[in-house]
């Protein structure tokens, strides 16, 4: 299992320092698209045994974070016509030297957790934490909102990553609401992005507050 898990993991991981390190949007958004449809296929091979209602939460995921979902925020781009984030809290070789940092206290950490002998010597963990880590960065280092979605969508990722590991014992409701809870996040998310676009030149969150009814 580990032959194949492993490199998907590790191309996740990758795609976070892709997030982190680029500044057109467009690139962002397919990158973390891609990082979406490969953690989307996590269930099917960590559990082959699945039951048809994780299929569906497959499909499903597959097609909300690998397609929907960026195709919503491709509009929004085009739309609010942005296509770089020029100035970001952080820059981005330093986006990139946290998210190294980050990633490999990820690893150190997770080595120290109390894990089940078939998940200890998996990335399953650090690429969870890594993840979680690069989503918070993209929330908080970015001023364009459609990056800002972006690092949520990251952070969604990585939480998902970890719930792969307990797919049996979660309830459908509940993954069916933390996919729902994702979507409507976005899709608040691109009103407001319409939002800033059409008061202002730019779709930098730093307008927010100049926004009136």
């Amino acid at each position: 299992m580990a032959e194949i898990l492993d490199p998907i993991l590790i191309t996740a991981l990758a795609l976070n320092f892709v997030a982190l390190g680029v500044s057109r949007v467009k690139g962002a958004v397919n990158a973390v698209a891609l990082q979406g449809i490969l953690l989307g296929t996590l269930p099917l091979l960590v559990h082959p045994e699945i039951h048809p209602r994780g299929i569906v939460l497959v499909v499903v995921t597959i097609a909300l974070k690998g397609y929907v979902l960026p195709w919503f925020l491709l509009h929004a781009m085009r739309e609010a016509n942005i296509r770089h984030e020029v100035n970001p809290v952080v820059g981005y070789k330093s986006s990139l030297f946290l998210g190294a940092v980050g990633t490999g206290l990820a690893i150190v950490y997770s080595s120290t957790l109390p894990l089940a002998s078939e998940h200890a010597g998996m990335l399953f963990v650090p690429a969870s934490l890594a993840t979680v880590w690069t989503g918070f960065l993209l929330l908080t280092t970015r001023r364009e909102a459609i990056m800002q979605v972006l690092g949520y969508l990251v952070l969604e990722n990585g939480l998902f990553v970890f719930g792969v590991l307990l797919l049996e014992a979660m309830p459908f409701l509940v993954e069916a609401g933390v996919l729902l809870d994702l979507f409507t996040a976005v899709f608040v998310m691109g009103i407001i992005i319409h939002q800033i676009g059409r008061e202002f030149s730019s779709i930098s969150t730093e307008h927010l507050s100049e926004l009136k009814e």
